[in-house]
């Protein structure tokens, strides 16, 4: 099985078995590439932060104040998945405060939007569903119906930045 394919633990395998036929194919890039010939254009961190907050305006206005977003380039692709949420307690002035913050993977920040959009909608509904359970998944699908499919994708494009990156130059 090809190294790139560690991206898809946990799926079934029909699916897996199809990845791999087009990865043993060469068949991944000029696939992924059709389906997302564009990518976004928020490379900043106060534009993923605007990004951000206009999904959570729109989707969970009442839920907890996000104090910051932003590309991580530290983030494990492979134990962290592709982003993290985190709670940062801090004793103020006897008062416990915690900020609430996002951070995504900085390969995303040269994905297709729609994927960079299901990451943020991810670490989103962790604000109000701290597991990964049935709640926490329809959250995920009110914000972005496409979810699971783009959750996929996600992690296909993980595997065509691999294939990419061991193509020679005159490949590229």
């Amino acid at each position: 099985m090809h190294p790139s394919l560690r991206y898809l633990q946990g799926y079934p395998l029909p699916i897996i078995e199809q990845v791999s036929s087009l990865v043993d194919n060469g068949k991944l890039i000029p696939w992924f590439e059709q389906r997302y010939p564009h990518r976004h254009s928020i490379k900043s961190e106060k534009a993923l932060f605007d990004y951000a907050m206009e999904i959570k305006n729109q989707f969970m206005k009442k839920t907890v104040p996000v104090r910051k977003v932003v590309y991580d380039s530290k983030i494990h692709l492979i134990h962290n998945a592709l982003g993290l949420h985190s709670v940062i307690s801090r004793n103020h002035g006897g008062k416990l405060k915690s900020n609430n913050e996002i951070r995504i993977s900085s390969v995303f920040k040269h994905a297709p939007e729609l994927l960079l959009r299901m990451l943020v909608v991810h670490e989103l509904a962790h604000l109000r569903e701290k597991e990964h359970n049935k709640s926490f998944y329809q959250l995920c699908c009110h914000m972005e119906p496409d979810y699971h499919q783009l959750e996929l994708d996600a992690r296909l494009f993980m595997i065509y930045l691999d294939l990419k990156g061991s193509c020679t130059v005159e490949e590229k």
